[in-house]
C-alpha cells in the first residue's frame, strides 16, 4: 500500500530540485547536479543526500539503467503546489485570507493572461461573495480580528 506523497514536507532546498525535474520530466543526478549549481553553490554529495530524502519521502522513485539512476516525480508540480497553498491558508485567519492574496497580486510578477483569467473569476465571485468574511480563531467570537 503506497501512502499519498505531502508536499508540505518539502524543504526549501528540495523544492529546489523539484522544480528542475518537474520541468525535466524525469533526469539523472549528474544533470540534476550541473542545472543546480547555476543557481546554488551545492556539492554533489548534497544533491544526492537531498535526492535519497526525496525518494524516502517517496516524492521521487528511481529507475535504475546500468549504473546510472533516473529520478522522476511521484507528484506533479501542481499538486504539489495546491498541498502547500491549501497547507498555508488553513493556518490563516478566514478574514485575513482576502488580504494576503491581494498582497500577492501586488507583489507577484504576473503575465496578462493570468491577470485576465483573475478578472473573469472575481466578476463570477463577487456576485455571491458575502459583505464580510467571519473569523475563525476564536470559537465564540466572529469577529474578532479587525
Amino acid at each position: 500500500m503506497t501512502l499519498p506523497v505531502d508536499a508540505t514536507e518539502m524543504t526549501k532546498s528540495e523544492w529546489e530540485l523539484m522544480r528542475i525535474i518537474w520541468t525535466k520530466g524525469q533526469a539523472g543526478s549528474s544533470e540534476i547536479s550541473n542545472l543546480i549549481r547555476v543557481k546554488k553553490d551545492w556539492t554533489e554529495s548534497t544533491v544526492k543526500t537531498l535526492l535519497r530524502r526525496l525518494v524516502s519521502k517517496q516524492i521521487l522513485k528511481t529507475t535504475k539503467d546500468g549504473r546510472r539512476f533516473t529520478y522522476s516525480p511521484q507528484i506533479t508540480e501542481g499538486a504539489a503546489m495546491d498541498q502547500l497553498t491549501d497547507e498555508m491558508f488553513s493556518r490563516m485567519c478566514d478574514m485575513k485570507k482576502g488580504r494576503e492574496i491581494v498582497k500577492l497580486i501586488f507583489e507577484t510578477a504576473l503575465s496578462q493572461d493570468d491577470i485576465h483569467a483573475m478578472q473573469t473569476i472575481l466578476t463570477e465571485k463577487i456576485k455571491t461573495a458575502p459583505k464580510q468574511i467571519n473569523c475563525n480563531c476564536l470559537p465564540i467570537e466572529k469577529n474578532c480580528c479587525w
